[in-house]
């Protein structure tokens, strides 16, 4: 995966700029509800289907990400096509 094609969490593409884009409440459901503006953003339409990605410190998780699927199965083939192709030869 060459530096355009990279995806914007690729922490060695450069400086990355982390901020509060909101605060969320859950629900009884345990539900929450992104914020238009932040869905309009970051291109999240109705349907979407989004990872869980969790970081863990100390046996604790510590930090919950959001990334779109369709981009999780890019950053994969990217890393695991030259290594299968690799196999495969």
């Amino acid at each position: 995966m060459g530096k355009k094609d990279a995806g914007c969490c690729d922490a060695s593409q450069g400086e990355a700029a982390s901020r509060v884009e909101a605060v969320l409440s859950v629900d009884e459901r345990g539900q929450m509800v992104l914020p238009k503006d932040l869905r309009t953003r970051a291109g999240i339409s109705p349907g979407d289907k989004l990872a869980v990605v969790s970081h863990e410190k100390d046996g604790e998780i510590c930090c919950i990400s959001l990334i779109k699927a369709e981009s999780l199965t890019e950053m994969v083939r990217g890393v695991l096509g030259p290594m299968m192709k690799d196999i495969i030869a």
